[in-house]
């Protein structure tokens, strides 16, 4: 499918959540944070979160608006947007990526081994976000030790992945 003419940009920062059309390409780099891509082929929109913990650890207080940087308040941003769109999400094909153990620590040292790092905290929750919402999931690249990078163009629903993948000795 041919990009569009006139192509605007986002680029998410950790944390951000964004909803385009189809003349919308939505890029961001990942480490131990989650991006999930959605997109919906009738449509031809969708949105992308990139967040970095699973739950902010208690529910919102009045007048606090809902945070991109917990996996929970994302998705339920994801939910108002299709709830504007009158869609469900298994109306949406969906592709997950990151959850990378980024840190020293988290790699190398004896204390965390028998933790979760951030990035296997974060993949555990999107799993049961999936799971939970019977997604269809045709694209995932999860865990590992190196960043990546991913650009969604809202416009035929592909994503491009750069990764630096570590080497089997690292």
């Amino acid at each position: 499918m041919l990009a569009p003419e006139n192509i605007l940009e986002i680029f998410l920062q950790p944390g951000d959540f964004y909803w385009g059309d189809q003349n919308t390409r939505i890029r961001t780099i990942l480490g131990s944070c989650i991006a999930i891509c959605m997109w919906h082929p009738v449509l031809k929109e969708g949105g992308m979160c990139h967040f970095m913990l699973p739950s902010r650890g208690r529910k919102l207080l009045p007048g606090e608006k809902l945070q991109g940087k917990y996996a929970d308040e994302a998705w339920e941003m994801f939910l108002n947007e299709m709830k504007k769109n009158k869609t469900k999400p298994t109306d949406y094909i969906v592709k997950i990526f990151g959850g990378a153990s980024m840190f020293a620590a988290e790699k190398y040292d004896k204390e965390f081994t028998s933790r979760p790092s951030i990035g296997e905290k974060n993949i555990e929750v999107v799993r049961k976000l999936i799971k939970a919402y019977n997604l269809k999931v045709t694209s995932e690249n999860l865990g590992g030790t190196k960043s990546r990078q991913i650009h969604f163009d809202i416009w035929s629903g592909n994503v491009w992945l750069k990764s630096q993948w570590a080497k089997e000795n690292e």
